[in-house]
């Protein structure tokens, strides 16, 4: 099968200024690709933007290239979501090292709702003449807005795809061009599930966070562990079990829950009087934690006078002024647990404020959750260390650029 794609359209001034003035960066990009109307730009607002997955219906069609920075944490890229109708390996107004040869992924969407026979031909050229310009890029291929279908429709459809790609790259004689395949739909966790796997193979530390989390794991009876990236609910690693899609999804919820409830009641020191939730007296006005004691009030039980109750008001005051400079200068660690119907625990633990760590361990394992508070914080120390070597070699290649 000899696939060909030729343009058609003359839509490069669209584009043309946005690539001419762009400021060139050695940060890894991540391209986003496909036919028009095929979902890139849902997924990029959904995934990154947090757009409710309803409010995309209104989304108009890209134009021009869209580029986001996204630096959180071990994730450091750009994400270029690229318009359909333009063919960027026309080397006549495009140079096509200038937007290749920096990807670190190259993600070619497939609205599996509609007729993908043209998709499939703008699949075929995009990847053999960017592996032309880039053979390190790695290709992902999303079988995108499959949420309508049924499973065995999906099963065929992705079959379909597969096969139809390999009989190509095999003609032309490039069946060392490696593509992965996902079914992903916005109304999901799919299409987190699928970038999560995507954005992982650009992490350098990554088996160092594997390693940390299999040690973790061993060490505390979790069955299962995900370290996620607090915004976007991309897994950024896990252990080395094989991930169980009910099991991330269960994990993936509790951050929305945990969101939830920290949108109602406030975050630790953004509460009345900067106190947290747990900082809260009781109807026996005793502090929840029991270390702490609210000031009396009642003249019957305290017979001081009022200067007294004046000076024990102010002593009482300077008290809670230090505790908050205190709490203020030392990370908030969230926490939050879930029992679930079957015995299991859900345990989530704050890393940093970009990072959380949600495990999956039986009830009768979290009984000794002060190994397990011990462990975490072994295992928090060196994902700082890591973190802070990752950034100072970021900071030092871009000084070396410059």
């Amino acid at each position: 099968m000899d696939y060909d794609y030729q343009n058609t359209n003359n839509d490069s001034d669209f584009v043309t200024e946005t690539l001419d003035d762009q400021v060139l960066s050695d940060k890894p990009r991540i391209l986003l690709m496909g036919l028009q109307r095929s979902g890139k730009s849902s997924i990029q607002r959904v995934v990154f933007g947090k757009m409710p997955p309803n409010d995309t219906l209104y989304l108009e069609s890209t134009t021009k290239i869209q580029k986001e920075d996204i630096t959180r944490s071990f994730i450091d890229f750009q994400i270029w979501d690229f318009p359909g109708q333009v063919d960027f390996f026309d080397e006549m107004a495009y140079d096509p090292q200038d937007i290749f040869g920096t990807v670190g992924a190259l993600i070619f969407v497939i609205d599996a709702q509609d007729d993908y026979n043209e998709a499939l031909h703008r699949l075929f050229t995009t990847v053999t003449s960017a592996y032309r310009v880039n053979s390190n890029i790695t290709f992902e291929v999303l079988i995108h807005k499959v949420d309508g279908l049924s499973d065995d429709y999906k099963i065929d459809t992705q079959r379909d795809v597969q096969q139809r790609m390999g009989d190509a790259l095999a003609d032309a004689q490039l069946e060392y061009i490696h593509l992965t395949y996902y079914l992903t739909s916005i109304y999901d966790n799919s299409i987190y599930e699928a970038f999560s796997k995507i954005i992982q193979k650009l992490i350098r530390e990554l088996p160092t966070l594997e390693n940390l989390l299999n040690v973790l794991c061993s060490n505390s009876g979790i069955d299962k562990a995900y370290l996620f990236d607090t915004l976007t609910k991309i897994y950024i690693a896990t252990d080395s079990s094989p991930v169980d899609m009910q099991s991330y999804e269960l994990c993936s919820d509790m951050i929305d829950v945990c969101i939830d409830v920290e949108c109602i009641y406030g975050a630790q020191g953004n509460s009345p009087n900067d106190l947290s939730l747990s900082d809260t007296p009781d109807r026996g006005n005793n502090m929840l934690d029991g270390q702490h004691t609210p000031v009396s009030l009642d003249h019957q039980n305290d017979p001081a006078d009022s200067e007294s109750l004046e000076r024990r008001l102010l002593e009482h005051q300077n008290e809670q002024q230090q505790q908050q400079v205190t709490t203020a200068s030392s990370e908030a660690e969230a926490s939050s647990l879930i029992k679930l119907d079957n015995g299991d625990v859900l345990y989530m633990r704050e890393v940093n404020r970009l990072l959380v760590l949600i495990c999956l361990l039986r009830q009768d394992n979290f009984e000794k959750h002060g190994l397990i508070d011990y462990n975490f914080q072994c295992f928090k120390e060196a994902v700082t260390e890591v973190f802070e070597f990752s950034r100072k070699r970021n900071t030092q290649q871009q000084q070396q650029q410059d």
